[in-house]
């Protein structure tokens, strides 16, 4: 089929390369906001595992064209336009679709892979003009794993009104549909409304394990048992049970904001997710606040060691990550900070850019310990699971750590002559 992609995100990338990689031809159009040389070298697109060799191999085979700055898509007829835009972009989107409905077939489907508010993918069908279909097809994607995501998807989340634009949708993504059949289809609004919820809901069980995790530090209990203990039971599990230092990310925490913003106009405030935001921003100064407990608010002039600064393992994003919280924190104490990531540096330049109490590492992790009066784990890449532990305290002058993400078993570390503060551990005394 010939397709064309419009958008910037993780989702419009991934589509252009996996769909280029099964024969599809492809024109991406990214988003002006972000435009090809911009993606290119942007950390987070070239950390994605596997993405930009797919999309340079597409290029190679000809079956994919990505648009520079100054193109437009003016010269082809597609008979799939799929749509991954920014929440922020929902207005313009709707502009640019109606400006493309003459490049479009006369039977041509609009995919909508944004996360959009739940009934904008029907207004993106007044757009198309008649004869053509608009669907809603939720983006499930994870960062980090996004190519697998896609090309071995456990479901496609499918709103579709019509089955001809059902059997077209199926006729574009049966290469990925190939093991089992992964199409749950639902109406349009149903499926825009079932993306938001999904993300809901598990941001719901981090803030709650995250609840019982300061629970059990008052308490003088290892949260370790209770998360066990609830996961074993089969009308929970274990998936999305483990208690941290708050979580972020561009997509989860858009999601949520945009499920309580269509609460909001349709008239029913949620407490629920006010106070699962609540915890989760509060969470985000936990490390600090353990250190405060532990130099009994004396921080100033002390040096701490971050590792890991974006908001999740395989990714360089760090769209509301909680170390942005955490450094804040930290600086306005007059606490200076060495911080290790072995993706996210470029990032947190671009965002911060010089800052006296900041230094960046991306090599050596270890480079960040020498006289650290702390070490605050943050994000648990895999790099950190298993230190060089005399190494790691022969350096570490304050023979504090914190585990923001529960990573170490709290015995060891008080063996090798460290004091362990988790999110809910702590060694045995």
């Amino acid at each position: 089929m010939r397709v064309l992609v419009h958008g910037s995100e993780l989702a419009a990338a991934t589509a252009a390369a996996a769909l280029a990689w099964v024969g599809h031809r492809v024109v991406w159009w990214p988003h002006d906001s972000a435009d090809w040389p911009t993606l290119a070298a942007s950390g987070w697109l070239s950390s994605e595992p596997q993405l930009m060799a797919r999309l340079e191999e597409g290029r190679e085979h000809g079956h994919l064209r990505i648009l520079g700055p100054e193109e437009r898509p003016d010269d082809e007829r597609f008979e799939v336009l799929w749509l991954a835009l920014s929440p922020e972009q929902r207005e313009a989107g709707r502009a640019t679709v109606a400006g493309l409905s003459s490049l479009l077939t006369a039977d041509a489907v609009l995919v909508n892979n944004s996360t959009f508010p739940v009934g904008e993918t029907d207004r993106l069908a007044a757009c198309l003009g008649n004869g053509r279909f608009a669907v809603a097809l939720a983006d499930l994607l994870e960062e980090g794993r996004a190519w697998e995501a896609f090309t071995r998807p456990s479901r496609w989340l499918l709103g579709c009104d019509e089955r001809h634009a059902e059997r077209r949708v199926r006729e574009l993504l049966r290469a990925f549909n190939r093991r089992r059949e992964v199409f749950q289809r639902m109406p349009r609004r149903a499926a825009e409304l079932s993306k938001l919820a999904i993300n809901g809901m598990l941001a719901t069980r981090i803030s709650y394990m995250n609840e019982i995790a300061g629970l059990a530090d008052t308490l003088g209990v290892d949260v370790e048992h209770v998360r066990e203990g609830m996961g074993a039971d089969t009308r929970i599990g274990y998936e999305y049970l483990y208690p941290g230092c708050g979580f972020g990310g561009p997509s989860f925490s858009r999601d949520l904001m945009r499920l309580a913003d269509v609460q909001s106009a349709s008239g029913r405030h949620s407490a629920l997710l006010d106070q699962v935001l609540d915890i989760n921003e509060h969470k985000k100064e936990t490390l600090f606040r353990k250190l405060w407990a532990h130099y009994h608010g004396r921080l100033e002039g002390l040096t701490v060691a971050i590792w890991g600064a974006a908001f999740k393992p395989g990714t360089a994003r760090i769209d509301h990550a909680p170390v942005l919280t955490l450094l804040r924190a930290l600086w306005a104490q007059g606490v200076r900070v060495r911080l290790h990531d072995p993706a996210a540096v470029g990032a947190l330049r671009e965002r911060l850019g010089e800052h006296p109490l900041l230094e960046l590492f991306d090599d050596d992790p270890e480079e960040v310990l020498n006289g650290a009066d702390a070490l605050m784990l943050v994000t648990e890449w895999k790099a950190y699971w298993n230190p060089d532990w005399p190494t790691l305290v022969g350096r570490l002058k304050g023979k504090l750590l914190l585990d923001g993400r529960n990573i170490y078993d709290p015995d060891h570390v008080a063996d090798m002559g460290l004091h362990y503060r988790g999110i809910g551990r702590r060694a045995d005394p």
